[in-house]
């Protein structure tokens, strides 16, 4: 229910007859609201025309509430989730504005965090915010009975910026053609080059890596990892895009053997259902 109201929104955004921030803002209330069980229940339309959708967002909030309401350790992980909702909700207001607002939004929002990830440029930053991987694994333990402080504050350190700043990064390059033609904001764009884009997609995988080798269960999470550069290179888009091979190759090398298979097992998947996307 939660990744549903996330592709919903999306949509609703992307293609939106609204550009007022207050309304993205207001969208997306209802996914800190989902975290948040005990929240009333809001007007998440208000700011737009568009104003019925038959309950639709509502029962989707309640669903996620409800489950979360069952979690007898929810209150460990409580304020990592909201913390990595929010950040997702500043990410799609800031990116959904009109355009010329866009980028200085963007970069205006990262100073606030430059001093913690130093390491990072603005939009990488944003990137790493637009994954809700991290709230799906704290979640997963909870319900799973396993979750502490300890744990909680080390899951959001192993997803939080690296396994979902490469996630997204590895969404953007694949749409790069896709994003061009429709006007929309792409993170890939504004590295200076290929080869500096190929080497922070390395520093991306080898520091998703080292991470997660500090969770329990590290094999499984590792899968997740080598599964998303896999998956993603996979797909068909990627056949379009300039100087594609090398890239693919270069990320496979960099990522193991399981990248590999995800990749090579999803290019036949696709070859056997001809037309459908991962």
């Amino acid at each position: 229910a939660y990744q549903t109201i996330s592709d919903y929104l999306d949509n609703l955004c992307d293609r939106s007859t609204s550009m007022d921030p207050d309304d993205f803002r207001m969208l997306h209330e209802s996914m800190i609201d989902a975290l948040t069980p005990g929240n009333p229940l809001q007007d998440y339309y208000q700011y737009r025309e568009e104003q019925e959708d038959g309950g639709y967002l509502h029962d989707l909030v309640k669903t996620c509430q409800q489950v979360l309401s069952e979690a007898e350790d929810y209150h460990t992980v409580k304020q990592q989730a909201i913390k990595l909702g929010k950040l997702y909700g500043d990410l799609q207001v800031h990116k959904h504005v009109i355009e010329n607002e866009r980028i200085p939004r963007l970069q205006n929002w990262f100073k606030r965090y430059q001093k913690e990830w130093p390491e990072l440029s603005w939009y990488e930053f944003s990137a790493c915010t637009g994954s809700t991987l991290g709230i799906f694994c704290l979640v997963s333990y909870t319900l799973s009975g396993k979750m502490d402080a300890t744990l909680s504050n080390q899951i959001e350190r192993s997803y939080f910026p690296y396994m979902q700043g490469l996630h997204i990064l590895l969404d953007y390059y694949i749409d790069q053609q896709e994003d061009e033609k429709e006007g929309d904001l792409n993170f890939c764009a504004y590295y200076d080059h290929e080869e500096e884009m190929k080497n922070r997609f390395r520093y991306f995988v080898e520091r998703t890596h080292e991470e997660i080798q500090r969770l329990p269960d590290a094999p499984f999470h590792q899968m997740i990892h080598e599964g998303l550069v896999g998956m993603y290179l996979a797909d068909r888009k990627v056949g379009k895009l300039s100087n594609a091979k090398s890239f693919v190759k270069e990320m496979l090398k960099v990522s193991g053997k399981k990248a590999t298979f995800f990749y090579y097992n999803t290019k036949m998947y696709h070859k056997l259902k001809p037309g459908r996307e991962i």
